[in-house]
């Protein structure tokens, strides 16, 4: 993998990590456009760089990192997500090379998306006002985004303004759910893939993690700004569009 293409996959996954247009599915569009998907330090490299978003997530919402509250919260919305992903990592794995399972969830995310508007009634809940049982339904939703397409931010998001959070409590407590869930990740696929911290590696990561935090934080601005003010609708015209294009570019190259 070049400079230039560990840049751009940086760049993409702080654009879409925290925005409800799956950073998973862009990553296997992106990699399988550049030819690199196979490559195993890139597999690797896709995971790790998510360390990025977890420190734009600590920078991004410090004040609410003293509330002991919301670490147990945070705790069990993450449970069903980590309990789907072990027992079904196999079959996940499987669909991480297909973009005709990422285009598919594009769309079907889309059409949810711009419904979610509706859908939901406006809520003053704060997220550390949450019963516990509620933040486990979260995680369940959440743990759906596994299959690549979904998007975790997505499932989170609609799982929080299900769940009773407004807006800005939902974005805000799925920026917090991805903290465990994203670092799980990256731990376990760093236990799995020792080699991708060798020397040769490391300055190429550190360059990905640092882009990836940069554009997260900006990112992480941006979806709160843009909710508020035209609702989920451009994100889920955008998947469409971004599906439909996949599926017309997928059948002609066959």
């Amino acid at each position: 993998m070049t400079w230039w293409e560990a840049l751009l996959l940086a760049i993409v996954e702080g654009i879409t990590e925290f925005l409800p247009v799956s950073s998973t599915g862009h990553m296997i569009l992106l990699s399988a456009w550049l030819g690199r998907a196979a490559e195993p330090f890139v597999q690797d490299y896709e995971i790790i760089i998510q360390g990025g978003a977890i420190l734009a997530v600590l920078v991004h919402s410090y004040s609410r990192l003293w509330q002991p509250r919301l670490y147990i919260l945070i705790g069990a919305a993450f449970l069903p997500t980590a309990i789907v992903g072990f027992l079904a990592k196999s079959f996940i794995e499987s669909l991480l090379d297909s973009p005709m399972v990422v285009a598919v969830n594009l769309i079907i995310g889309g059409a949810v998306l711009i419904g979610m508007d509706r859908w939901f009634v406006s809520s003053e809940r704060v997220a550390e006002e949450l019963p516990l049982w509620r933040a486990v339904i979260i995680g369940t939703v959440q743990a759906v985004s596994l299959i690549p397409g979904i998007s975790r931010a997505a499932a989170a998001l609609f799982g929080a303004r299900w769940m009773g959070l407004n807006k800005v409590e939902a974005a805000e407590f799925s920026f917090l759910l991805a903290v465990p869930t994203l670092g799980a990740a990256s731990l376990y696929k760093l236990y799995k893939s020792p080699v991708a911290l060798s020397t040769d590696n490391l300055p190429m990561l550190a360059m990905g993690i640092g882009v990836s935090f940069v554009v997260a934080l900006l990112a992480m601005r941006f979806l709160l700004s843009l909710w508020q003010r035209y609702g989920l609708l451009p994100f889920g015209v955008y998947r469409i569009a971004l599906g439909m294009v996949v599926l017309l570019w997928m059948s002609l190259s066959s």
